[in-house]
Parts: structure tokens; C-alpha cells; sequence
């Protein structure tokens, strides 16, 4: 089958169920495989951060705040433990700090510690007052109102709810905890929490913006290979004229010739936010052809099964970019078959 770069722009309609089938079969999943990204938790580390809470609460018989304290003071990763104890995201215990201890905590910094005690299993140890009154008055309520939650456990259901803390070692408190913690935790009852939980879910969250980078990476090694000049924008970068930046122009954004939008996602929606996108460019580039002005190319790089799920979504993809979309298992083809051949050195061009 035809690709849609490969056809001109005025016989796409004529082929366009065609195109949209040879462009489906060209997007890979990429939900199998993920980047491990630079604060990525391997089990041993998280094993050891686990024993450290479990010695210093004495096999959780005495889980205090003072015992938590000074796990967390030996290894600042006993943070990511207790959390997972919970089942909760950063910005959701911080939500408990807030409501049950009346915390000035945001989620930006809860997302922040996280991180940070991930990355610096010496970061808690190293806060120290009055230079670090707040961040310690923090991770003070932080700790508390976990030690509070998981010692209650899990109240009676009410009606058609699901209390969050019905988990296998947190429901009947801390005679759960002492439980799963001695091992005697069925093998089916871990399959089950973690089908409620989804897998890997807080790795996926924490490197989302890595599996984007994919895509970007191998543009960039694709011109740079090629010397073609280009310019990628920053993340949430504002340049004028635009209402949200592209990805990628070519030379430049004073004068460009060629714009490429890139994205890899494995959700529906966020396609269909970057198919809106380069919509947006592609009407930039109608208007400034009817006012008689140099108009740009525009260009989609995309990939991840979330592309391809909208049929529609893709047919509109091929139309408005005149064909010019282009996955991973095509990229090598990009600069051939857009302006981008253009800016190659002159011994190159073909």
C-alpha cells in the first residue's frame, strides 16, 4: 500500500481509506516498553528502603511517627514505601495532609518529594531547622496522617462505595499490615490489587513526557544527520504568533519553511488535543497562502495506539497536512519527501 507522503496532494481523496489503512499499519504500540527514566526504582532498592521500614518499626508492631521518622531519616525511599502502603498518589496524600492536618502542602511539592526521594536516598536526613522549617513541618504532617490512616484501616463500606484503604494490608489496620508483612499474602489476592492499581500506572505517569521525547529524539538525530538547520522549542515555550508552539521549525520560527508536529501516546485523547494542533497550523498555512505569503509545510510525526483508534481523526490528519504524516517505521522517508530536502547540502540533495 501506498504511504500518504508518497501521493500527491491532489489525488489523496481518490486514495484516502487506502492511506489511512497503510498509515494504521504503521502505528506501533508503544505501551509494552517504557524509558526507564533517570529516578527509575529497580525492586532490590525498594526491597531494602521496605526492610529499613520494617526494622525500624520493629515488623510494624510499633509503627509510630517517631519509628517512621527515623526510617525515613536512614532511607529517604521508606517515602515511596509508605506511599504504596497507602495506594496513593503524591497529590492525594497530600490531599490527606491538607483535610486531616490543615497542611499548606501543595500536589506540586508532594509530586517534588516523591521525586526527590527517589533520587536522594539521604534527602530527609539532610533537612534540618530552622533551613528547613517548612519542608520538615511538611513531611511532619505528611507522616502523621499516614501512620493515623493506616493504623485505623479501612472503615465499614457504605452503600455501593469502595474505601481505598480495603487493600489486603491496610484494611483491618495494622493487623493487616502485620499480616501481608509475614509473607502469609495469597498470590491471587496480589493479582487482584494490582488489577485495581494498573501496573507500572505510577512509572507510566512519572516518565509520560520521556515516551513523548522518543519521537522528538529521533527527529532531531534525522536533521542533525541530515545537516539540516532546525529549531525545537521548549516545553511550554510562547512564541509569538503561535498559539501554542510547534514542536519543531525549520530553519527557524522568523521565517519558516517546514513546521513538524511530534507525538507518541498511547491515549485517544491526547491524539486527538495534537490532531487539533496541527489543524490549527495547517489553517495558519491556508491563510497565509490566500494573502499571498511565503506559507509553510506542515508536517506530523506520530506514533502509539492512541492514533489509532479515530478513523476520522486520521483521514483529517492526511487531508490537512497534504499527505506530509509520518510514524517511527517511516521517519527515514521524511526528509525525501518534504521540504526538508530543500535545506540538505548541496552534495546531498537528490
Amino acid at each position: 500500500m501506498s504511504r500518504p507522503f508518497e501521493v500527491a496532494p491532489a489525488d489523496l481523496q481518490n486514495q484516502l481509506e487506502e492511506l489511512v489503512d497503510s498509515t494504521f499499519s504503521d502505528i506501533r504500540s508503544q505501551f509494552l516498553v517504557l524509558p526507564r527514566g533517570a529516578n527509575f526504582v529497580e525492586y532490590p532498592e525498594f526491597q531494602a528502603a521496605f526492610e529499613v521500614l520494617r526494622r525500624r518499626t520493629n515488623a510494624f508492631t510499633d509503627f509510630t511517627e517517631d519509628r517512621v521518622w527515623s526510617a525515613l531519616r536512614e532511607n529517604s525511599l521508606c517515602f515511596g514505601v509508605i506511599r504504596t502502603m497507602l495506594g496513593m498518589s503524591p497529590p492525594e496524600w497530600a490531599d490527606l495532609a491538607r483535610s486531616g492536618r490543615d497542611s499548606d502542602i501543595s500536589q506540586g511539592y508532594a509530586r517534588s518529594l516523591d521525586v526527590q526521594c527517589r533520587s536522594d536516598r539521604t534527602h530527609i536526613r539532610g533537612l534540618v531547622r530552622p533551613r528547613n522549617a517548612t519542608a520538615l513541618d511538611r513531611m511532619g504532617d505528611l507522616v502523621s496522617v499516614a501512620v493515623e490512616y493506616i493504623a485505623r484501616g479501612s472503615p465499614p463500606g457504605v452503600g455501593d462505595t469502595v474505601h481505598r484503604l480495603d487493600k489486603v494490608d491496610t484494611s483491618q489496620g495494622l493487623e493487616s499490615l502485620r499480616h501481608v508483612a509475614s509473607q502469609h499474602v495469597p498470590y491471587a489476592m496480589l493479582l487482584y490489587e494490582r488489577y485495581l492499581g494498573r501496573p507500572f500506572a505510577t512509572h507510566r505517569d512519572a516518565v509520560s513526557e520521556l515516551v513523548g521525547d522518543v519521537m522528538e529524539t529521533a527527529i532531531e538525530e534525522h536533521l542533525a544527520r541530515s545537516r539540516i538547520p532546525f529549531r525545537k522549542t521548549k516545553r511550554a515555550e510562547r512564541i509569538p504568533g503561535y498559539e501554542q508552539a510547534p514542536d519543531f521549525f525549520v530553519p527557524d520560527e522568523y521565517c519558516p519553511s517546514v513546521i513538524i508536529e511530534a507525538k507518541i501516546t498511547g491515549d485517544d485523547g491526547t491524539a486527538r488535543d495534537k490532531v487539533a494542533r496541527i489543524e490549527r497550523l495547517t489553517r495558519m498555512r491556508d491563510e497565509r497562502r490566500r494573502n499571498g505569503q511565503l506559507a509553510f509545510e506542515v508536517v506530523a510525526c506520530i506514533d502509539g495506539r492512541g492514533f489509532g483508534v479515530r478513523r476520522e481523526d486520521m483521514r483529517s490528519l492526511i487531508t490537512r497536512t497534504e499527505g506530509k504524516v509520518f510514524t517511527l517505521a517511516t521517519l527515514d522517508q521524511m526528509v525525501a519527501h518534504t521540504r526538508l530536502r530543500k535545506f540538505l547540502p548541496a552534495a546531498e540533495d537528490s
